[in-house]
């Protein structure tokens, strides 16, 4: 088969595949990275009698899963010699339907992180996984039957935290934000080249790839941003280009604005026609959030800055509802802005501290906290409303998912399902029905 035919037939099977892919959840933070679902089968509470199932993991490691159709996808690591594990389970009963091991080198990262901290992307077709060593930067693709199509090794990789760049996929292509380290390096350390890059979704070939600003390692995800009039745009964060615009289908820059001094972590979202992202570092006290209204010429219509009043996330990024922000920081507050004009409605003290993103499903958020305790909040601007902490009993530095009707839950070693209808096979755990 020839690739022009190939190309055709993976076109058909992406828009054959458009009507139903809301309810799937293909990337980190679900349908364009917006971290929301409209599921109406999610629990509010559970025991572990409720779990649909829940499985051992190989290994450990925070990357979150990816849901198409019954089968999740995500990434494992041996902590002791850095093997990856790329894993696949049924949706439906958590039986193991398909594992791949690479061996690797074990090499720094953050004491917070883990050799598998990417989260993979996947589509109607295929699942994508990226990680990396100093010496390579590994994106590897597979069929939804654990088939290797392609392996890109996209460079070598500078930045001591570890890798934890997850890719997103855009019409026929899989994008991957690299953003290295170029400041307070080691002696005789080479600083990093950060760029944004666009690999075939058939074929792993390069498309295009754009250079960016290197300062500090970066790990936002980027998202699409669909403007009033106009094509629509790639939007992204890291700290030596601000908030910034490529052309999806070209890599050519659009625009950017230099807003932070600081590393982002968390990842871009859209609410009241403004794009919000936040950055900070481990001390936490100088974290702020930024307001940028988006276009030819942007600009900062406000920022948030850490005060008694308000708690810009460092590593969780925020979510919305309408016109509504909520901000889980990673140490024990939460607050709550109007999106348009940056009134604070509220901020509390909760207590807990989040390395994983909420997400929202419907009105209510849901929320890992680092010990394993689920969050459950309700999306309301009036008051803050914690209805209730649902304990996974095992540390946790994920972002649910939610697909199908379930939600999808990663501990450091576990994968947890619950909502929806339950299964009728025999849960692999038990031997019982859940």
């Amino acid at each position: 088969m020839s690739i022009r035919v190939q190309a055709i037939c993976y076109l058909l099977i992406l828009l054959a595949s458009q009507g139903s892919f809301a309810q799937e959840w293909t990337r980190f933070r679900g349908p364009n990275g917006s971290g929301v679902s409209h599921a109406t089968t999610i629990p509010t509470t559970w025991t572990d009698a409720d779990y649909c199932w829940k499985v051992q993991l190989p290994g450990v490691g925070h990357s979150s899963p990816v849901i198409w159709g019954e089968k999740v996808f995500l990434l494992s690591a041996d902590p002791s010699d850095a093997t990856r594990y790329v894993l696949c389970y049924s949706a439906k009963n958590g039986s193991l339907l398909w594992r791949r091991n690479f061996e690797s080198a074990v090499h720094q990262i953050h004491g917070r992180s883990s050799y598998a901290s990417s989260t993979p992307a996947v589509d109607a077709r295929q699942v994508y996984v990226a990680w990396s060593t100093p010496a390579e930067i590994t994106f590897k693709a597979f069929t939804h039957e654990g088939i290797e199509k392609w392996n890109v090794n996209l460079g070598s990789w500078v930045g001591r935290h570890g890798f934890c760049n997850s890719p997103i996929v855009y019409e026929n292509k899989v994008v991957l934000h690299l953003s290295q380290q170029a400041e307070k390096l080691d002696p005789g350390e080479v600083p990093g080249e950060s760029c944004m890059v666009a690999l075939d979704c058939a074929s792993g070939r390069e498309l295009w790839r754009t250079p960016l600003v290197s300062r500090q390692v970066s790990y936002s995800v980027p998202f699409i941003y669909t403007p009033p009039v106009g094509k629509p745009e790639l939007v992204c964060t890291s700290t030596g280009n601000g908030v910034f615009s490529l052309d999806p289908t070209t890599g050519h820059k659009n625009w950017s604005i230099d807003t932070f001094d600081k590393r982002t972590i968390s990842s871009p979202i859209l609410a009241g026609g403004l794009i919000f992202g936040s950055n900070g570092s481990g001390s936490y006290s100088e974290n702020y959030l930024v307001a940028i209204r988006p276009g030819n010429h942007p600009e900062v219509v406000y920022t948030m800055k850490n005060s008694s009043r308000v708690k810009a996330p460092y590593i969780p990024s925020v979510i919305a509802k309408g016109d509504t922000v909520f901000l889980i920081y990673d140490r024990g507050f939460a607050s709550c802005i109007d999106a348009p004009t940056g009134k604070i409605h509220w901020m509390q003290r909760t207590g807990g501290k989040f390395s994983g993103s909420p997400v929202r499903v419907r009105d209510k958020i849901y929320a890992i906290d680092e010990d394993g305790l689920v969050w459950v909040i309700a999306a309301d601007k009036k008051e803050l409303k914690i209805l209730v902490k649902n304990d996974l009993g095992e540390p946790s530095r994920s972002t649910p998912a939610v697909a199908g009707g379930k939600m999808f839950l990663r501990t450091d070693s576990q994968l947890f399902c619950v909502g929806g209808i339950s299964a009728e096979e025999p849960s692999i755990r038990t031997g019982k029905k859940p």
